[in-house]
């Protein structure tokens, strides 16, 4: 304990130690003495800044006039059973019970103390009796709880905000599967248990969450250090005092364990102890959230003033100077326990040390603007700035309750232009610097400012990203996700009994897109559209019909032409030849019908290749039916002559009257115009039309000719077969009749191939899908057509061209 006498006396609690040996109890003697290990120069900085901070008040004539601040300070040893045994024998002892009424004499406020857990332990106990309590570092956001904690306020801002800017810089850089890593305390459970509940509603997944037992037991540590390395994520946070963390960070270099991009908490975000070079390998480029830093003028001259001969009372600096130079002031002639005595000729300006290191005042500029907020409180009660109601407080005995009112209160612009003022959970205005470790040239670590976050603004975390250097001197963000992100044209496929972060990319089925990442669901293509191949937008569809560019298209018009050219070829030869007998004796009027009509037959094929209009799909179906029922009927009627001629060979008969010329041109003509009537009502009733054929399961849009009437359709082909089939059987039945040249076996023939082709048309037809439809038609046309020229008009063309010798008249009414 160290006391310096005032008007007003302020209490606090420091940590200036880091553990408590505790001794054995035998419960038959007086309990010795605690004894506290490990002194800590961090802290100690903080208590003499605190001194610095008040010695600065009393000598300001402004602030607290006439008026001088004292202190008592008590050292902790960070735990939280001395922590309360501390602040009782700081509030008087065993006299506490009428603490809460009056003064006295006594601290009517106290300053810590450092870690939540110490804090959370002594703001129970102060606030039974409305003692104010003003802490510099503990940040648990269960702290801001007024109903547990009715006089507690504190200059540290709560981890709320904290993990709030923690939550703010994962969803910045799109880390969705990150591990967490707490100590076993207050500060490190519930700043880690906020965080996760935050960063899960922001759609980020905790691949691990681990806690640090307190008294770090090598193989738990390595158990932890072990989950890390398998759980694939890439950012771990670790939420912990430097003590905790240094153990964990400890661990990780004896496994090796790389390739970790650490976040840090505040708590040891400028921790010296971790930012030595034995650390370096796994921690640099970490980064984490620190509260706003200071530069404090003359605080550095103040903490190198120290000397154990200017404070041969204060028991804390002659712990301090043993423990900065190793040596014991105890017994200068011969030390103690080894230890080397101190000569007095040590200098605290010759050691580079945290204590003296003012580069990075966070923690010290929170306790001072904890004495100053106190002192601004101290400063309205003197100037009777009154309560509501209008009554002044007495500040000859100052009571406790009245000081928390004027602190809760406090409103100042300090001397560094920051505003200082409480809410009405008592926490200050959350401001932080992110820090991003980084070596310089010499291979030291530097703390570097890489962005701000700040509550009072709307867009509260700015970021530098080109001065970040990650972990592993890389300079691209770490990529930290269970499942890599779902391009376009993918959609999220959840695994099952895994976290939502972990999925599959599933391709868009055909027909569907997605064109945002980590789509759901795949959406369809509206009809007329389908999906590309990468399946991130919607194109339209192609048009599917029999064209004169693709190969069938072209096959088809090149048998057509090819067809109609050896049509108008063989019609050439028979008007060259047209006075041989040949030609004479199969009716010249009537083959050269047949021919033209099978011209005509072998040109309206072209009418089915293209793409389909109003006049193309009227034309169609009633050129080629018409083209058809003309040839057969002539057909047929060549077929009737035929028979007939052999009819009238019998003695008596009259059969060829009854087919002279105007008799044949009258059948023909009649068996024509039957057709022509047919497709005459077809086109006035219901005509064929384009259509566009739209499926939702296919990329092609199949324009066809809807038929209109499947009646008529009907109608036309059976009126054609019904023609084909009489002119078969005719000519079946005359098929024997004697004769070197029996026209009517052709006939038959090319009966038989026209009815053959035209029967295997209609499954053909009806199984055909888009464009194949068409060309089964087409097919058929060209098929028939050919069957009837080269079945008919071959066998003279070869007689007529090639054996002449028997293109006579004789020869022919040979038997």
């Amino acid at each position: 304990m160290v006391v310096k006498e005032g008007h007003i006396t302020l209490g606090a609690l420091f940590s200036l130690h880091d553990a408590v040996l505790e001794p054995q109890q035998s419960f038959t003697s007086q309990p010795e003495p605690v004894q506290c290990t490990g002194f800590n120069f961090r802290t100690f900085r903080w208590m003499q800044t605190m001194i610095f901070a008040i010695e600065q008040i009393n000598r300001d004539s402004r602030l607290l006039p006439n008026i001088t601040l004292g202190y008592t300070i008590y050292d902790s040893c960070s735990t939280p059973l001395y922590s309360l045994h501390t602040v009782v024998e700081l509030l008087g002892g065993r006299e506490v019970e009428n603490w809460g009424t009056q003064c006295q004499g006594n601290i009517p406020v106290v300053i810590g103390d450092g870690g939540s857990t110490l804090s959370v332990v002594v703001a129970q106990f102060l606030g039974v009796f409305q003692v104010p309590q003003v802490s510099y570092f503990s940040s648990c956001a269960c702290l801001s709880n007024k109903k547990a904690f009715p006089t507690f306020l504190r200059t540290m801002p709560s981890d709320f905000f904290q993990v709030d800017a923690l939550a703010q810089l994962v969803q910045h850089f799109g880390w969705t599967w990150v591990g967490t890593v707490a100590g076993d305390d207050a500060y490190g459970r519930g700043g880690a248990q906020i965080f996760n509940d935050k960063v899960t509603k922001l759609g980020v997944c905790i691949a691990l969450y681990e806690i640090i037992p307190k008294n770090h037991p090598p193989v738990e540590m390595a158990r932890i250090v072990k989950r890390i390395g398998g759980s694939q994520a890439r950012v771990i946070l670790v939420f912990a005092l430097e003590q905790d963390a240094k153990a964990l960070f400890s661990q990780s270099l004896k496994h090796n364990l790389t390739g970790i991009q650490w976040l840090a908490s505040e708590a040891w975000i400028t921790a010296a102890v971790l930012s030595t070079p034995e650390f370096q390998p796994i921690l640099q480029g970490s980064m984490g959230f620190a509260i706003r830093r200071a530069e404090i003028p003359n605080l550095q001259p103040f903490l190198l003033r120290l000397h154990p001969s200017s404070f041969p009372d204060d028991p804390f600096v002659l712990q301090f100077w043993e423990a900065m130079f190793r040596c014991s002031l105890q017994n200068r002639s011969s030390g103690v326990l080894g230890v080397p005595p101190c000569n007095g000729s040590e200098d605290l300006a010759s050691v580079k040390n945290i204590y003296s290191d003012v580069s990075q005042l966070r923690i010290s500029y929170n306790v001072y603007k904890a004495v100053y907020a106190i002192a601004h409180a101290l400063d309205a009660m003197l100037r009777c700035v009154p309560f509501p109601g209008g009554s002044c407080p007495d500040t000859q005995n100052i009571k406790p309750w009245q000081l928390l009112y004027y602190l809760k209160k406090v409103d100042y612009i300090n001397n560094f232009g920051e505003e200082t003022t409480f809410d009405v959970n008592g926490d200050p205005v959350a401001m932080y610097d992110l820090i991003n470790w980084q070596l310089s040239e010499s291979g030291e670590v530097q703390y570097i400012t890489v962005g701000r976050f700040d509550e009072t603004k709307s867009a509260n975390l700015e970021i530098d990203e080109k001065k970040i250097i990650w972990n592993g001197f890389q300079g691209q963000v770490p990529v930290s996700v269970c499942s890599s992100s779902c391009l376009p044209g993918t959609r999220k496929a959840i695994r099952p009994s895994f976290p939502v972060c972990c999925f599959d990319c599933i391709l868009c089925a055909a027909g569907e897109i997605s064109n945002q990442t980590n789509a759901l669901d795949c959406v369809t293509c509206p009809p007329e559209f389908w999906s590309n191949l990468k399946r991130d937008t919607c194109i339209p569809k192609l048009l599917e019909f029999l064209s004169y560019g693709d190969t069938m298209g072209i096959a088809l018009l090149t048998v057509a032409l090819l067809g109609s050219c050896s049509t108008l070829a063989i019609a050439l030869v028979f008007v060259c030849k047209r006075h041989t007998p040949l030609v004479r004796a199969n009716n010249s009027e009537l083959s050269f019908l047949i021919l033209i009509s099978l011209w005509l037959c072998f040109l309206c094929a072209l009418a089915f290749i293209g793409q389909p209009t109003a006049w193309s799909c009227q034309l169609r179906h009633t050129a080629f039916s018409i083209a058809f029922c003309l040839c057969l009927s002539c057909i047929l009627g060549k077929t009737m002559v035929v028979l007939m001629a052999f009819k009238a060979t019998f003695p008596g008969s009259n059969a060829m009257r009854l087919f002279r010329p105007p008799q044949l041109r009258a059948l023909i003509l009649f068996c024509t115009a039957v057709q022509v009537v047919i497709c005459g009502a077809w086109l006035g009733l219901a005509p064929p039309v384009p259509r566009r054929l739209m499926s939702r399961e296919s990329s092609r849009i199949i324009l066809l000719c809807d038929m209109g009437s499947t009646l008529a359709f009907s109608l036309v082909l059976g009126y054609i077969g019904m023609l084909a089939s009489i002119c078969f059987l005719l000519a079946f039945f005359a098929r024997k009749l004697p004769d070197n040249f029996n026209e009517a076996k052709f006939i038959t023939f090319s009966m038989l191939i026209f009815c053959a082709v035209w029967i295997a048309f209609v499954p053909a037809y009806v199984s055909s899908p888009g464009k194949y439809t068409v060309a089964v038609e087409v097919f058929a046309i060209l098929a028939s057509s050919y069957g009837l020229l080269l079945c008919i008009f071959a066998p003279k063309c070869y007689i007529i061209l090639l054996r002449p010798e028997m293109n006579t008249k004789k020869h022919l009414m040979g038997k």
